[in-house]
């Protein structure tokens, strides 16, 4: 089962749900050049090894759930012209900026993206070939609900793809990652964003939340078979993947 729930304001009214809306409508306008900054770049290799692994099944529609400016959802489109790409985010100025890199890219009339909830998909039933997921689950309310839906509006032999971070095992790599996420990296986001909490829920969002082997097994529960992890960047983010 899931870790306990973290929210990315404690002294604030509202559910996980609502606050973490609020936190990336809050920081979009910051959201890209921070992540190019903190993850050194590395971020995009990350997307490049899923979205290599997306294209070896060559599905023709693919939902792309949290997909905040639409990074993945334009990555997957120019790696697969033949797709058409749906992506969702609770966050709707992300997904403003977003609708500006796809029409920048010409890339409106392949990648649609729409305002819905991961918990509650407004899709019917086996409407994907594949459902991709990059830094979202963690902000998942109901993590469990959450990979339920996505396996409910996947076809029978569709995959699901999903990239997180993970905690590094190396006993000299992980306290310098720790170090860095807890500290370093609120401070950058302070002084950039404006918004020092919401990478303080970075660090904590990582550390509860139910990596590896028991993520897997929540992907089992909830209907998905053949899963698997790869894990990159001595182990700093994995990717796991799911066959409906």
């Amino acid at each position: 089962m899931a870790k306990k729930t973290v929210k990315p304001y404690l002294d604030q009214p509202g559910s996980k749900k609502e606050q973490v809306t609020h936190m990336f409508n809050r920081i979009s306008g910051s959201y890209d050049l921070l992540n190019r900054m903190l993850s050194l770049g590395i971020d995009v290799r990350w997307r490049n090894v899923l979205v290599k692994k997306l294209k070896a099944g060559h599905p023709g529609s693919v939902l792309d759930v949290a997909t905040g400016t639409a990074d993945l959802a334009i990555a997957i489109a120019r790696a697969i012209p033949s797709a058409r790409v749906t992506g969702m985010d609770i966050a709707a100025e992300m997904l403003e900026i977003g609708r500006k890199k796809t029409r920048d890219q010409g890339l409106e009339s392949q990648v649609t993206l729409e305002v819905g909830d991961a918990e509650n998909l407004p899709y019917p039933d086996d409407s994907f070939d594949a459902i991709t997921v990059a830094f979202g689950v963690r902000n998942f309310e109901d993590l469990e609900r959450g990979i339920s839906e996505m396996s409910r509006v996947l076809k029978p032999g569709g995959r699901l793809f999903v990239l997180e971070f993970s905690q590094p095992k190396g006993w000299l790599f992980r306290p310098a990652f720790q170090l860095y996420f807890k500290y370093l990296l609120p401070l950058i986001g302070r002084l950039t964003s404006k918004d020092g909490r919401a990478y303080q829920y970075l660090f904590e969002s990582v550390q509860a939340f139910p990596e590896g082997e028991t993520f897997l097994e929540i992907m089992r529960m909830q209907g998905f078979g053949q899963t698997s992890v790869t894990t990159l960047t001595f182990g700093t983010c994995s990717i796991y993947e799911g066959l409906r």
